[in-house]
């Protein structure tokens, strides 16, 4: 896959300082920066086709499914991390998709870093399921089976949050280690500011809150 990347763009006219690369240089900012609108829409992609393959492995024990978005998974990680972004199959689908919106620039210093435990889980999980399979069946208790799980909710969560709340958990914990050099986080989180009035919520919100959630539990419990 590198080798045929490398070639193809080799092709094409470009340096390998450009295929190489991790970030963009842009007119304004200090650092190299990455879109965080693509990134998002990337992380919703991937948690899609991952859910779908952990829910098809929980009701039909069978891996199938999910070694195979495991396989894309790692080869995803190893051309962001690795190579350069910009050819990640679900950031190009990202850009596609949010090509008409105004660019929202964050770091790539700290993305490189999320996506780097992203690579970590993706080749823990190719060596659990491919490389070194268990000879216990799915849904059977082993701790093989345990890292399985683990690894894939602890994917998904990290997906999840990126995808919906924007909050980037691998750049939380970079931004913990490099608090002062850190720049251009999403929605500003690494500078120190008021909120504003629209975010804060009110004893009214959480009691309107608490009630729905209530009532959603006890429903669950009346027919389940």
């Amino acid at each position: 896959m590198t080798i045929f990347i490398m070639v193809t763009l080799s092709y094409k006219g470009y340096k390998m300082s450009e295929i190489f690369n991790f970030g963009e240089n842009v007119q304004g900012y200090r650092v190299k920066v990455i879109n965080e609108r693509e990134v998002r829409a990337g992380a919703g992609i991937l948690f899609l086709f991952g859910f779908i393959s952990f829910v098809n492995c929980i009701t039909t024990k069978s891996l199938l499914l999910t070694q195979l978005f495991i396989v894309m998974f790692f080869l995803e990680f190893i051309i962001r991390v690795l190579i350069n972004p910009k050819y990640a199959p679900s950031l190009i689908m990202g850009r596609f998709m949010v090509n008409n919106q105004v660019p929202e620039y964050v770091g790539a210093a700290q993305k490189r870093f999320a996506w780097s435990i992203g690579l970590v889980l993706a080749t823990l999980l190719l060596s659990l399921t491919l490389i070194f399979p268990s000879s216990t069946p799915v849904g059977e208790e082993s701790l093989h089976n345990a890292l399985i799980g683990l690894s894939c909710i602890t994917c998904l969560v990290m997906l999840y949050f990126e995808s919906v709340f924007g909050i980037c958990l691998g750049c939380m914990l970079y931004n913990k280690f490099h608090d002062d050099d850190t720049q251009y986080c999403a929605g500003h989180v690494c500078e120190k500011h008021q909120r504003e009035a629209c975010q804060k919520i009110s004893f009214s919100q959480v009691a309107v809150l608490l009630f729905f959630v209530l009532v959603g539990v006890m429903m669950t419990l009346h027919y389940f």
